[in-house]
């Protein structure tokens, strides 16, 4: 009979086990995912703010360009299990879905735990889920032979996959053994930051402005010296004690990727609707309406209330002046502090906030075509432990189930070189 063991009961882990069920149809065999809580996918569950982002309606091209750290090592992955296939996965075991804007895939539901279920409910006809926390992967001769866990227990195995995930979120259980045990047997961990995650800044009005939540805003991020920015896009975005979060700073953190060699700085456009010379004459339409107001009063038909202030103070132009003797050049520094609102980036939020880990076991190291190990046979690894991320939109869920399903096919179909 073959064993196959699967260390870790998360999007990637479990959809390793449906692969390889498949694969295997009728042959005697054992799957067993091994799970350190008591409820597998726990960080699923929480994703897309409990909604869960299942994936990107979109084809494998679009997949590859939305994972900017190694992207084309996933061709054969996308190749074999798609979009249209998880889609299809999830609506064949009771999971409506739909497609919002973005094309992100929603269940219709708005419930992350209808996914979570569908994808358990389906590892179980075929597998085994166990309870438990892998310690070591056995390999002796350079083939994996078992996994012993922290009580001891040994479970044989003719393959084992790896989808332990990352660092970030580790309260669901993403604490790094699996780098551990990869490093055991040899292999390269690359570099480990966070990524899809909060941004800190300098600039103490940050924490005035927490809480502020902006919409229809263009933010933008540079490389201190360059002109063309990493990142522009128009969404939503927020700020908090220590810098900006939020869907368009969780997108942006993606693209900042020497943090710690680099500087980078981010502009808001908080208007981007009106180009200069159209919010010049909107500001002479608000000042005409109320000529012997302070300028510190008459913003407020424009902007929200608690970042008045700061623009105010960026523009250089005293509260109390009268709006009737703002001259142009004054009209001119305010409109440039209202289209560049400008924050310098200082870092990160911690990995544990961050919603992906960017870094992993090297692809230099992994067979693109079957997700095995070159160093060590019948080793493989899925999921976000590999050093591949994409940016929001429901693409990282997808690499955890195409690098999973690929993963578990390749396990199945394994056989030790003698």
């Amino acid at each position: 009979m073959k064993k196959i063991v699967i260390i870790g009961g998360g999007a990637a882990g479990l959809m390793a086990a449906v692969g390889a069920a498949k694969e295997m149809g009728n042959a005697p065999y054992s799957i067993t995912v091994i799970e350190k809580n008591s409820r597998p996918a726990r960080k699923v569950m929480i994703t897309g703010k409990g909604r869960c982002n299942v994936t990107n309606n979109c084809d494998e091209n679009a997949l590859i360009s939305n994972t900017p750290k190694n992207g084309k090592f996933l061709y054969s992955a996308f190749s074999n299990f798609n979009s249209q296939d998880t889609i299809n996965f999830f609506e064949e075991n009771g999971v409506p879905l739909k497609t919002e804007r973005g094309n992100r895939v929603f269940p219709v539901s708005d419930k992350s735990v209808d996914i979570v279920d569908a994808l358990v409910n389906a590892v179980r006809k075929n597998a085994q889920i166990i309870e438990g926390e892998a310690q070591v992967i056995l390999a002796p001769s350079g083939f994996v032979t078992a996994v012993k866990l922290a009580d001891g227990k040994i479970i044989d195995a003719d393959s084992v996959i790896v989808a332990t995930g990352g660092m970030s979120y580790p309260t669901t259980g993403s604490t790094g053994d699996g780098y551990r045990m990869a490093k055991a047997l040899g292999h390269t961990v690359t570099n480990l930051t966070p990524s899809l995650v909060g941004l800190e800044c300098h600039e103490g009005f940050c924490t005035r402005l927490a809480g502020l939540s902006l919409k229809n805003v263009t933010l933008s991020v540079f490389e201190e010296g360059k002109k063309k920015p990493l990142y522009k896009e128009m969404g939503e975005m927020l700020f908090t004690h220590t810098g900006i979060s939020g869907p368009l700073t969780l997108s942006a953190s993606a693209h900042l990727r020497y943090m710690e060699k680099k500087n980078y700085f981010a502009e808001i456009d908080l208007k981007p609707a009106l180009d200069e010379a159209q919010l010049d004459k909107r500001l002479l339409r608000d000042f005409e309406e109320s000529l012997n107001r302070d300028f510190a009063n008459s913003l407020d038909k424009l902007l929200p209330k608690s970042i008045i202030p700061v623009i105010i103070n960026m523009s250089g132009i005293a509260p109390h002046t009268k709006v009737n003797q703002i001259s142009r050049e004054q009209r001119t520094a305010l409109i440039n502090a209202i289209k560049h609102f400008k924050l310098s980036i200082t870092g990160f939020r911690p990995i544990e906030e961050a919603i992906i880990t960017s870094g992993g076991i090297s692809v230099k190291e992994i067979d693109p075509a079957t997700m095995m190990s070159k160093l060590i046979g019948g080793l493989f690894f899925a999921g976000e432990i590999i050093d591949v991320d994409a940016y929001t939109g429901g693409f990282n869920l997808q690499i955890a189930f195409s690098t999973g399903v690929l993963a578990g096919e390749n396990a199945a179909r394994y056989e030790r070189e003698v």
